[in-house]
C-alpha cells in the first residue's frame, strides 16, 4: 500500500499517539542530564575522519526518561535519530526535538549516551542522492524547522517527531520510503517498565492498530548500510 493511501487510513488520536510515543521508540525530550555529556577532545577531533555525506542518518541513545521503555519496546538500543546536512562547510543534524531544528553535529553527539552514535547511509547513495534530489530533501526539511515536537504522533505536518521527520524528508524529497510503517501491536509491550509507562499515561486505552514509524524501523531498514559506529 502506498504512503498516500496509508495516510488516508491513519487517524491518530491523543491516547494513541502518546502511547506510540512511549512504546514505539519515537519520543525524544532533551533532559538536563543530556546537556552535560561531553566527548573528549580526541573523540571530537576524530569526527573529521568520518566520511559524512548529505542525507546520512545518525542514531543515538537519548538520555530522556522514556529511553529505557523505548529500548525495551523496540528491542533496540537507539531511541533518537536525525539527518545530516552540510551548511557553510559545517555539519548539522536536522532533528525533531522541541522545536524541530538543525543542531551542530558535535553538539548532537555530545548529547547522547556516552557520545555514541551510528551513522547509516542509503545504499548506492552516490547514484541516487544527486544534487537536485538533495536540494529537494533540504527544502522539505527546512519546511519543518520551528515546528513543535509531535506528542500525539499524527501524520499531520503541524507537529512532527524524529523518525517521522526523516521518513517524510526521504519520501517527499527523494521518493524513497525508508523503513515500513508499523502498527503498535507489532512491538513488544510486555515488559513491566513499558507497561508501567503505558498505565501512567493512557490507562487501558491501547490503540493497537495505529500506524507509526520508529527509529528502530529506520535503523534496521534494508535500504540502509552502516558507515560508522563509534
Amino acid at each position: 500500500m502506498s504512503f498516500q493511501k496509508r495516510t488516508n487510513m491513519q487517524k491518530m488520536h491523543w491516547g494513541g499517539g502518546l502511547l506510540a510515543m512511549v512504546a514505539m521508540g519515537i519520543w525524544y525530550v532533551q533532559s538536563p542530564t543530556a546537556s552535560t555529556q561531553w566527548l573528549p577532545k580526541k573523540d571530537l577531533a576524530q569526527l573529521d575522519d568520518v566520511p559524512w555525506k548529505d542525507g546520512d542518518l545518525i542514531f543515538q541513545t537519548s538520555l530522556s526518561s522514556q529511553s529505557r521503555a523505548i529500548q525495551l519496546a523496540t528491542h533496540s538500543a537507539y531511541s533518537h535519530c536525525g539527518l545530516l546536512f552540510q551548511q557553510k562547510g559545517k555539519w548539522y543534524v536536522l532533528e525533531a526535538v522541541q522545536p524541530v531544528k538543525s543542531t551542530p553535529l558535535a553538539a548532537w553527539i555530545k548529547r547522547g549516551k556516552d557520545g555514541h552514535y551510528v551513522l547509516k547511509r542509503l545504499k548506492n547513495a552516490q547514484n541516487i542522492l544527486n544534487s537536485t534530489v538533495l536540494q529537494k530533501m533540504q527544502a522539505v526539511g527546512k519546511s519543518f524547522l520551528g515546528k513543535k515536537y509531535d506528542l500525539t504522533f499524527e501524520w499531520s505536518d503541524d507537529k512532527i517527531y524524529c523518525s517521522e521527520l526523516i521518513w517524510k524528508v526521504y519520501q517527499r524529497g527523494a521518493g524513497i520510503e525508508i523503513g515500513p510503517l508499523q502498527r503498535l501491536r507489532d512491538f513488544d509491550l510486555t515488559h513491566p517498565t513499558v507497561q508501567q509507562k503505558m498505565r501512567e499515561r493512557y490507562g487501558a486505552n491501547l490503540p493497537l492498530d495505529e500506524y507509526v514509524i520508529s527509529p528502530a524501523a529506520l535503523f534496521d531498514a534494508e535500504l540502509l548500510e552502516t558507515v560508522s559506529n563509534n
